[in-house]
């Protein structure tokens, strides 16, 4: 019985004792006296009810369940002792004993006996929102707020609700009502800063947190919450004395831990970073995100195969870590174990098929293989599920770029651009972009916007520089220039090796540039293993590799040397990355090569086994560092031999490269030093075709745009080539030559009118400097017999220019450097026995170009000399450059199969 006025009943002084026992939490006592009372007064319902609050508080809950469970067999109305019972019930639940549906099925029996019993709403509430039954949950905090409007507990637990349902608004009002109710509610500030920080209101949710630690100095979940903030919003320093604040509450806490330690990454800070997530493991070892950000940790220190094993750990403790199998590819793919990287991001995409940034990792290493296409498919499956990644726009622009896409490839940077006008990739790589369709002025301002946001971009000085060279604008040229040698001395990438080459004659510049490219991005690759010695074969296998077998200056070079090899001694290989053009050099060439392999669909790594397949034995690389090369081929090991040649004017800078072809002017013994690779020196370095004739058209000065009468100085290199040094010598020869001209060629408009504001700053009137359109082939070759001197480029000389310039019977001057492809033009010239057009200094230069002018009789001897040498001097014999060069060839394989270590070569 609950109330009864009988003698069965204790007077109320004795229940007044025992509730103020209880009151007082002198559970022991309480019970000693209820245990008197209860035997004098078995059927009172309230004795055994008080009974099993203070075994409760006593934490005995098994006990608690009896004596509720006897007042309610006494009073099956008692809706206090249901709600106590369910108390216990839930407590038992939390802690492993009950199923949770003993108290949901206890409290909504108390609220039938009682339905404005709002403390029973409440905590069915309660229970509801904890197993996710939000809705209901919602309902009955509302039941027990509408019952007893100044509930403090139902507003709150009413805001935790409403916040997992997505209604933070709502949320919002409910924490700030319980706040109104009781200000010093810790709990409450707390998840009031969780709610007005989902809602973006960062500094709000601060102040909030920050109320919450004033009346609880040591509430560790508002520390934490705090740190996580200002983790969020890049506000390091104080997220650090969050989380240390937070560690000295609870100094085990490996969470904690991982929090710092990602507060010490963001700042750069991976040592102490990587000490914060130990510290965590060393009180659970079995911790996997702090396993998983010790290993990104470990990755950004270099320490891949230390970061791989922290991953490994991660996923052996949780098979289905995503992320952590994403992060194992990034580990691999840095050690070159590209297979490997696939397999792990495709383990992490079959865990998760919705993981954006797993497939723009796996099209990273698919584009780093050559597998162009299948990295486009990833990037785009990428945004796919990830519209906004503007990493992933910008990594898709690359391989469209690659793809030769430009169009396609200037619309995903700038799509990146809009998600991330910061990103300075993309504006580096839009500069690039540009620059291939000649966009010069575009190009520089990209560069430009580089370095206003990231300065410490890799060789973005040098792109800037580029794009300038490209336009002509040389406007602070000498102070860049001065930048990048000293950026280069102090081992920092600061310009691509090709770039260097048309802005300084300095060989150990040179070779430190390259070795800086080529280590950080084509370093030996060992996903192959190292290639056997091949057997010996009756035929030198040669493999000549290059994406322009096609209407291109290495292809009007090269062309007569594949048909002219000794097929009883060779067998003639071409691995072509290009398109397949089927153009008239496209199909002499593979007409003239034993097999021609159209790889350019192929990866490196197919490539590289069909090669290992055939058993090539030298492999020539014809391309180096330039557009669409392969370097990575050659990398993992293409052949037992390797050689760079005529493609890449100078050392490739890596030891996987044995042999570089040149001759005793491009690089004399003294420079040795400045190539990684052996010198195979030939009488002369420049291979040419002797079927290609001059063509049968004359062309007229009228027909170039010149003038009738006046000496015709002419040079037809690209226009990078051109310099403010050579152009001030171009000018002082033009003023001591009345009425002669300058043709040249620029291939776009900015430069011609760059250029013909530097002439006139010069004192040289803009009609006498000349601009010759690009034409066909026939009409480019017969427009140099218009002209009476071509004036060769310093540092960087005239190559392929050079022999048809001379093939058509123009005198080509030049100045002898000290690098490879500032000592071009000589080799070339020497090549015609004809030194007398080689000089050793602008000074020399100048006043040789002013004497042919202004002597026609010597020029005229000259050019008889020029003519009667282009049918017996080294030059234009391709059969005797094909037989001096397969003796090299074959220097070089007997060598190999004795075992020997490449050696210079002297044919």
């Amino acid at each position: 019985m609950s109330n009864s006025n009988d003698q069965s009943m204790p007077d109320q002084k004795q229940i007044d004792s025992v509730i103020n026992l209880f009151s007082n939490e002198q559970f022991e006592e309480a019970l000693n006296s209820l245990k008197v009372l209860i035997k004098l007064y078995p059927e009172v319902s309230l004795l055994h009810n008080i009974n099993g609050a203070c075994y409760a508080g006593l934490g005995q809950l098994a006990s608690a369940v009896k004596s509720y469970e006897s007042a309610i067999s006494l009073d099956p109305s008692y809706a206090k002792a249901y709600f106590n019972l369910g108390n216990v019930l839930h407590e038992l639940n939390l802690q492993g004993f009950e199923t949770i549906d003993e108290p949901i099925v206890i409290y909504k029996k108390s609220i039938e006996i009682d339905p404005n019993y709002a403390e029973a709403h409440n905590n069915l509430g309660n229970v509801l929102k904890e197993i996710g039954r939000l809705d209901e949950a919602n309902v009955s905090f509302n039941k027990a707020i509408s019952l007893r409007p100044e509930y403090v507990e139902a507003h709150y637990s009413l805001g935790i609700v409403l916040f997992d349902l997505g209604q933070l608004e709502a949320a919002e009002r409910s924490y700030k009502k319980a706040l109104t109710l009781n200000p010093n509610f810790p709990e409450a500030h707390n998840n009031l800063g969780n709610t007005l920080n989902e809602k973006g209101k960062v500094d709000d949710a601060i102040s909030s947190y920050k109320r919450a630690l004033k009346i609880n100095p040591d509430y560790l979940e508002a520390h934490n919450n705090l740190g996580n903030i200002y983790l969020g919003n890049n506000q390091l320093g104080e997220a650090v004395k969050s989380f240390q604040r937070a560690l000295e509450i609870d100094p085990q806490n490996p969470a904690l831990y991982n929090n710092l330690g990602n507060s010490y990454k963001k700042l750069g800070r991976n040592q102490d970073a990587l000490n914060s997530y130990s510290k965590g493991l060393t009180y659970n070892p079995e911790y996997t995100d702090l396993l998983n950000n010790l290993g990104v940790t470990l990755n950004d220190l270099g320490q891949f195969n230390e970061a791989i094993k922290s991953y490994k750990r991660a996923i052996d403790l949780k098979l289905d870590y995503a992320e952590a199998y994403n992060n194992l590819g990034v580990s691999y793919n840095k050690l070159g174990q590209s297979d490997k990287a696939v397999k792990s991001y495709n383990m992490a995409l079959n865990i998760d098929p919705e993981y954006s940034d797993a497939y723009n990792n796996l099209g990273v290493v698919q584009k780093k293989l050559g597998q162009v296409n299948d990295a486009i498919a990833s990037y785009k499956k990428a945004l796919e599920i990830n519209p906004n990644d503007a990493d992933t726009f910008n990594n898709l622009g690359i391989a469209f770029d690659e793809h030769e896409h430009l169009n396609d490839a200037i619309q995903s940077y700038r799509q990146a651009l809009l998600i991330q006008p910061d990103l300075a990739e993309a504006h580096n790589n839009l500069g690039h972009t540009l620059c291939k369709l000649h966009h010069y002025k575009d190009a520089a301002e990209a560069y430009e916007k580089v370095l206003t946001i990231k300065p410490s971009l890799d060789y973005i000085v040098g792109n800037l520089v580029s794009a300038k060279m490209n336009c002509c604008n040389w406007n602070d040229l000498a102070s860049l220039i001065n930048e990048i040698k000293s950026k280069i001395i102090n081992n920092e990438k600061v310009i691509e090796p090709f770039g260097l080459m048309s802005l300084i004659d300095d060989p150990q510049l040179q070779i430190t540039a390259q070795k800086l490219r080529m280590n950080a991005d084509h370093p030996i690759n060992n996903l192959l293993p190292k290639i056997s010695s091949n057997k010996k074969h009756q035929k030198i296998k040669i493999g000549y590799f290059s994406a322009d077998f096609r209407v291109h200056p290495v292809s009007y070079l090269t062309a007569e040397l594949y048909e002219m090899h000794n097929r009883d001694h060779f067998e003639i290989h071409a691995f072509s990355f290009g398109k397949a053009t089927n153009d008239e050099m496209n199909l002499r060439i593979k007409a003239g090569v034993d097999q021609f392999h159209d790889v350019d669909l192929m990866s490196h790594k197919d490539i590289v086994l069909l090669s290992r397949s055939i058993q090539i034995d030298i492999a020539v690389d014809l391309g180096g560092l330039t557009a669409e090369s392969r370097t990575d081929i050659f990398a993992m090991s293409v052949a037992p031999i390797q050689l760079s040649y005529i493609g890449y004017l100078g050392s490739m800078g890596a030891e996987y490269y044995d042999y570089l072809i040149a001759d005793p002017v491009m690089i004399p013994k003294e420079s040795q030093k400045y190539y990684m690779e052996k010198i195979v020196y030939l009488p002369s370095f420049q291979v040419n075709d002797s079927k290609d004739l001059p063509p049968n058209i004359v062309m007229t000065r009228k027909d170039v745009g010149l003038p009738d009468k006046g000496f015709v100085f002419c040079c037809f290199n690209n226009t990078y080539k051109m310099t403010p040094t050579t152009f001030d010598s171009w000018a002082r020869i033009l003023k001591a030559v009345e009425d002669s001209v300058l043709i040249i060629f620029a291939n776009n408009e900015l430069s011609k009118a760059n250029l013909t504001k530097e002439i006139k700053k010069r004192g040289v009137a803009a009609e006498r400097l000349i601009f010759g359109d690009s034409v066909s082939r026939p009409e480019y070759l017969a427009r140099f017999k218009v002209a009476d001197l071509f004036l060769d480029t310093q540092p960087y000389n005239a190559g392929t220019t050079a022999s048809d310039a001379l093939k058509m019977g123009l005198p080509m001057l030049t100045i002898k450097g000290e690098a490879y492809q500032a000592r071009m033009g000589a080799s070339i010239v020497n090549a015609l026995n004809l030194p007398e057009l080689i000089t050793t200094s602008s000074k020399e230069y100048e006043s040789l170009a002013i004497e042919l002018a202004k002597n026609p009789e010597k020029l005229n001897k000259i050019k008889e000399k020029l003519q009667n040498n282009l049918s017996t001097a080294p030059l234009f014999d391709t059969p005797l450059f094909t037989k001096n060069l397969e003796s090299a060839y074959t220097q070089m394989y007997e060598r190999y199969h004795k075992g020997l270590e490449p050696d210079h070569i002297y044919i």
